[in-house]
């Protein structure tokens, strides 16, 4: 069922004459032939017959390209070009734009053989004023929707029109780009088999306000190509918006191809990557200025796209086809995070004698394994859980019931204290007590690495550590193929980087890895992955995982 979408409340648009306000940037036209050729608008096609939208056309990059194509494809079916009058919609908000564009399309028309009134006519007929994410007809369907969407934070707009917006695309959640409801407009305006082509920011791909936009795409639509072209030259100005060209299509998910570019690509690169596209031959490519790689099927879910170069991205699909992700139940893994308290610096302390010995928990937080094996610091949880989870009485322990008093105003304070008044002396999460006594892999939150340290038994972790246990691994085994390179690569296409390229090592990211099943595994190899993990030989790690996984090489 298609939505309908709210009426403009208000007059369209005030004009503003400062572009950058709008987030328009022109893109180049190898560029935008690229792009059409990957939507599989060429002359070949009676375009006539077939339906484009250019939602936000600014001043004609895209519709000059695209007149000359219509014009070709009329020439080769033997129509008129006033039979094409109805095959093109672009909108803009700008007058001037609009203008701009007429002119454009007009002179392009007409230095292809057309006469200059019917040129003007066509013009006309393909370019109005509309604002896309509002005016768009649900009952107008597409076969092809190309185009540059505008760059602009949601945020930057009016909080009346942004009300309406988000009422309308219900995928900007969060702090979205207004890009984000150019894509969920086209999606729904697309007929079966239809194309859409975009050249557009790729953070969407991979932050927290891109999430429902993948989950549309990933349940109703296809990825067929995506081309990262961060570094490239595509724009008449010098921008810095990560661009990539994002090719979806109305239908089931098929193979898809992910490729990556330098500075280096160009219209020879883009010509020779398309025609590998379309040969279906050979399962990876390198060209001028690019490397490409054929997928069996994109990435499923709303989870964050994974980045990387094509030839990974093949490889981490290849793993998360055949083997468990870390953490699921068939992996015969648990994965969880240390205690938080809302107030470390009441519940945390290194004196052994400030509360009764029973209600002191030794605790492992980050600063332990720096050395690459745990050397407790002294820290202990000052520990108001029991061993069955509940919270002790204080008149139970007089000098933990003193302590904690003078410490009351603070620990009310917190959320958790306003929220249960009774338990005002909780820490935010309970402490999971046989967790304290079993062998577990902790991973800190931040590491330029993958460094599990294991913890024999014997101390609980800090809220700033992750950890791994097992009742069917030698956490040793385990410990071999996290330290390894193989494992790191799935947490590199998935995390956050902070500052430096440091990773993130939550549970979010540790779920993505995918590990073989223990059984397996030969003798052999769970020996050399123990030993690495011993010594920390992340090298020896990465070619035992490498055995383990079954595959040669880790491409880079």
């Amino acid at each position: 069922m298609v939505q309908t979408r709210p009426q403009a409340l208000f007059s369209l648009h005030t004009e503003v004459e400062d572009s950058a306000k709008h987030g328009e940037v022109f893109t180049r036209s190898w560029v935008v032939g690229f792009i059409l050729d990957l939507v599989g608008y060429t002359p070949d096609r009676d375009l006539a017959s077939l339906r484009l939208v250019e939602p936000a056309c600014g001043s004609g990059s895209f519709l000059e390209v695209i007149a000359r194509r219509v014009s070709d494809s009329c020439r080769m079916h033997d129509r008129d070009i006033t039979s094409a009058q109805e095959c093109v919609t672009a909108l803009d908000l700008l007058p001037r734009h609009i203008e701009t564009a007429r002119l454009r399309v007009e002179s392009a028309l007409t230095q292809e053989g057309w006469g200059r009134s019917v040129a003007r006519r066509v013009a006309n007929s393909w370019i109005r004023r509309g604002d896309y994410l509002l005016d768009t007809s649900p009952d107008i369907l597409a076969d092809v929707v190309v185009g540059n969407p505008p760059y602009v934070r949601l945020e930057s707009v009016a909080d009346e029109r942004m009300a309406l917006y988000r009422q309308a695309c219900t995928t900007m959640v969060g702090r979205a780009d207004l890009y984000i409801g150019f894509f969920e407009t086209a999606l729904a305006s697309l007929r079966p088999g239809g194309v859409l082509g975009f050249i557009c920011a790729d953070r969407w791909m991979r932050n927290q306000y891109g999430r429902e936009l993948r989950r549309l795409i990933t349940t109703t639509h296809a990825v067929d190509v995506t081309v990262s072209m961060h570094d490239v030259d595509a724009f008449e100005e010098v921008v810095s918006a990560y661009p990539a060209i994002t090719v979806l299509r109305r239908g089931r998910q098929g193979p898809a191809v992910a490729a990556a570019t330098t500075r280096d690509f160009g219209s020879v690169g883009a010509q020779e990557l398309r025609t590998w596209i379309r040969s279906g031959d050979e399962q990876t490519k390198a060209g001028p200025g690019f490397s490409a790689a054929r997928l069996p099927h994109w990435f499923a879910g709303d989870d964050m796209w994974p980045a990387g170069s094509p030839a990974r991205l093949r490889l981490l699909e290849d793993l998360g086809d055949r083997f468990a992700r870390l953490g699921d139940s068939s992996s015969g893994v648990r994965i969880g995070i240390g205690v938080a308290t809302g107030a470390d610096r009441v519940f945390i302390t290194d004196d052994p004698t400030i509360v009764e010995p029973e209600r002191l928990l030794p605790l492992s937080m980050v600063r332990d394994l720096a050395s690459g094996e745990l050397r407790w610091s002294g820290s202990y949880l000052i520990n108001p859980w029991d061993k069955q989870g509940n919270l002790v009485r204080l008149d139970d322990y007089p000098r933990f019931a003193a302590y904690l008093n003078r410490h009351k105003a603070a620990l009310q304070g917190r959320h958790i204290g306003r929220r249960q008044p009774a338990n005002w002396y909780r820490t935010i999460d309970k402490v999971d007590a046989p967790l304290t006594a079993r062998p577990k892999l902790l991973f800190p939150d931040m590491k330029l690495t993958s460094q599990p340290v294991l913890d024999p038994g014997g101390h609980y972790p800090h809220h700033n550590l992750y950890f791994v246990t097992s009742d069917v691994w030698d956490l040793r085994v385990l410990g071999g193929l996290l330290l390894s390179e193989v494992a790191e690569a799935f947490i590199d296409a998935y995390a956050v980087k902070m500052r430096g390229g440091t990773l993130r090592f939550q549970a979010q990211y540790l779920r993505r890895i995918r590990i073989p099943h223990l059984t397996t595994i030969s003798p052999e190899v769970r020996d050399a992955l123990a030993a690495a993990f011993n010594r920390r030989d992340r090298s020896a790690a990465t070619d035992a995982a490498l055995r383990a996984y079954g595959i040669d090489s880790l491409p880079s």
